[in-house]
């Protein structure tokens, strides 16, 4: 049976629009089994997409979706590419519609869309599941929304059944290649180092370039060329689940040992146990080795039964939060800008908490309390903005907030300018574990007219 190849589009919401292109043309070069994956969903995205969803009902999917798509579908269609992608976020079945719409106004045919769910816990009765097993803390919160982290197998299933899009909520990263994996060789829901093998290599895909020398790039120490093309990567995966990593023809970037071994290790707390819903991955023993040019090889991954449980993140009302900036520079600018943050911290009192940062002198290493802000001497930058954030359950006192920050405009110290404001609703989020029967996955299909 020939290899399928499974190529990355995006490694996040908000992700590089043009970067899906050179994938599907290369994979349709290489010709045989290949399917593309968008991969752009993280616990911030999901919790924008649940506020969007919840003030329009419509939304709640990827905004970029339309860009994302309609430059590639024609041609994925035209070459049997399948789509897998979660950028269903909150709202998969709004997604699927609205690619029905594109591909009608491309003058395609009707596609054959398939929608996973039953990753979204935000019902009544997923509320009642979710409150099962939050810890205490959290059981008196108001309770905004919830999904779970749900598998491959039925993206496997949309495939077999003809899907040419597989449209997807809350699914976990690696599961949207383990599924074409799944369904091009067949592999049963226990060959668990072939799924832990399509683990990892989905696992190299999901956050984009990441793996290509993008986040890799150090000027210096680890250059990468022509970063400013980085092409995304592509796994041409084997039936044993190990794969090679290579990346889209004629692009910039880097595929090498080090990129490799940098993504692999990327947010696994333990190489032993990397625990998903399809399978627990163990790379502990796994090798990677250079091929070719851009051309690196995983195998040796090992699988162990998948987790009796389902990951869930549980977002609950956290008010609102709102900050502000404002740039001093010239001589004795950071001086104007402490002096501005006292103003701020004065003014508001004890309304609310505040942070206080000044960027391009404490800002990355700051913290909440303000404590390192207040320990760091004075310096002597001609050149500082000054942030001020802080959240509370009132938006009235995030406003003040805001009106706080644009008043220093004219009301001293001298010398401010390009102020910015914005407020937004907030959530907060925990995390919980859920026995996998009480939270199934649904297939379905769009029905045409």
């Amino acid at each position: 049976m020939e290899d399928i190849a499974v190529g990355a589009g995006a490694g996040f919401s908000g992700d590089r629009v043009d970067a899906a292109g050179p994938v599907v043309q290369t994979l349709i070069e290489r010709g045989g089994p290949a399917a593309i994956i968008f991969e752009m969903l993280a616990e911030r995205t999901l919790a924008f997409a649940q506020i969007e969803k919840q003030r329009d009902p419509s939304k709640g999917y990827e905004p970029l979706l339309d860009m994302e798509l309609r430059p590639i579908l024609a041609d994925c269609v035209r070459h049997g590419i399948p789509i897998i992608g979660n950028f269903g976020q909150a709202n998969p079945r709004g997604a699927a519609l609205h690619i029905e719409r594109m591909a009608r106004e491309l003058g395609l045919k009707a596609l054959r869309i398939g929608v996973v769910e039953g990753d979204d816990l935000s019902g009544a009765e997923g509320e009642a599941i979710v409150r099962k097993y939050i810890a205490k803390e959290y059981a008196r919160k108001p309770f905004a929304s919830a999904n779970v982290y749900q598998g491959a197998m039925e993206i496997a299933r949309a495939l077999k059944e003809g899907a040419q899009v597989v449209v997807t909520g809350r699914v976990a990263d690696p599961s949207l290649t383990v599924g074409p994996c799944v369904a091009h060789y067949g592999w049963s829901a226990t060959d668990w180092d072939a799924l832990a093998g399509a683990t990892m290599a989905g696992h190299l895909l999901e956050c984009g370039a990441q793996v290509t020398g993008g986040y890799f790039a150090d000027p210096g120490k680890k250059d990468v060329p022509d970063v400013a093309n980085v092409g995304y990567p592509i796994t041409e995966m084997s039936a044993d689940g190990s794969c090679i990593v290579t990346k889209a023809a004629r692009t910039g970037g880097l595929v090498d040992t080090r990129t490799v071994k940098e993504q692999v290790l990327y947010e696994v707390h333990d190489p032993a146990a990397y625990l998903t819903p399809d399978v627990v991955a163990d790379i502990s023993e796994a090798e990677i080795a250079q091929v070719g040019p851009d051309r690196v090889r995983l195998s040796g991954v090992r699988g162990h039964p998948r987790p009796a449980t389902l990951k869930a993140n549980v977002f609950f009302e956290g008010g609102w939060f709102s900050d502000g900036e404002i740039s001093y520079a010239g001589p004795n600018a950071e001086a104007r800008a402490r002096l501005a943050a006292r103003i701020i911290r004065e003014r508001m009192g004890h309304q609310m908490k505040l942070r206080v940062d000044l960027i391009g002198v404490t800002s990355i290493l700051a913290d909440d309390s303000g404590h390192y802000f207040e320990a760091i001497p004075a310096g002597n930058s001609t050149d500082v903005r000054l942030r001020v954030a802080g959240t509370h359950e009132d938006p009235a006192v995030c406003d003040r907030l805001m009106r706080e920050v644009t008043a220093l405009w004219t009301a001293g110290p001298a010398g401010g300018g390009g102020a910015r404001v914005t407020k937004r609703q907030r959530l907060s989020t925990t995390s919980c574990f859920i026995p996998r029967e009480l939270v199934p996955a649904r297939l379905s299909f769009v029905e045409h007219e």
